[in-house]
């Protein structure tokens, strides 16, 4: 049976947990991230800052995730200004490339001389956060677009989650311009299948 004091307690806990995480990759990068100063800062032991993370891949993963997850709030929030499918999925890109741009956590995360070791929790080993913006990204055009197949815009809320993540990744053009090409190929694609 759940204790509510404890639950938010221990939300409490992983959220100072993470707080203290990101700030330590910004000050020492992700070679810098240690545990036991994450627990030191935080004000809990070494074991149950494991017991909740895992190990500092799973921390990692989880301040990656947490990222997202505020991020996706930035979606939302630019997708519901805009009023045509085209424009709120060319909001979505250009919202998610422009923050990135200007994320100094974005930054570690790409340009950190320890990339090999972080670089995958959003390529390769990225299937939590592609799921994440799957979903998210899947409930806000069919709560826009009620009328849209829901499988088709998953099929095309999944395409512009990795086509964006491959622009993160390595940019080759302007922010504007990428997102205004991935809202061409997924708008006609749904629009296709109406």
């Amino acid at each position: 049976m759940s204790n509510p004091y404890r639950d938010e307690a221990h939300q409490r806990m992983r959220e100072a947990a993470l707080d203290a995480a990101a700030d330590e990759v910004l000050a020492r990068g992700w070679r810098g991230l240690q545990m036991q100063t994450v627990a030191t800062r935080t004000g809990v032991s070494r074991q149950t800052l494991y017991k909740t993370f895992g190990d500092k891949h799973g921390l990692s993963q989880a301040l990656v995730l947490r990222h997202a997850h505020q991020l996706l709030e930035q979606v939302a929030a630019a997708m519901a200004d805009r009023t045509t499918l085209r424009g709120r999925w060319a909001a979505a890109v250009q919202t998610t490339l422009a923050a990135a741009e200007g994320d100094p956590l974005v930054k570690a995360v790409l340009l950190s001389d320890s990339s090999d070791e972080f670089l995958p929790l959003i390529t390769t080993r990225g299937a939590p956060v592609l799921e994440l913006a799957r979903r998210g990204l899947t409930a806000l055009v069919t709560d826009h677009h009620p009328d849209l197949d829901p499988d088709r815009v998953e099929t095309a809320a999944d395409a512009a989650a990795r086509m964006t993540l491959s622009h993160l990744v390595l940019p080759q053009q302007p922010v504007e311009e990428t997102a205004a090409d991935i809202a061409e190929i997924v708008t006609r694609y749904l629009e296709r299948g109406a």
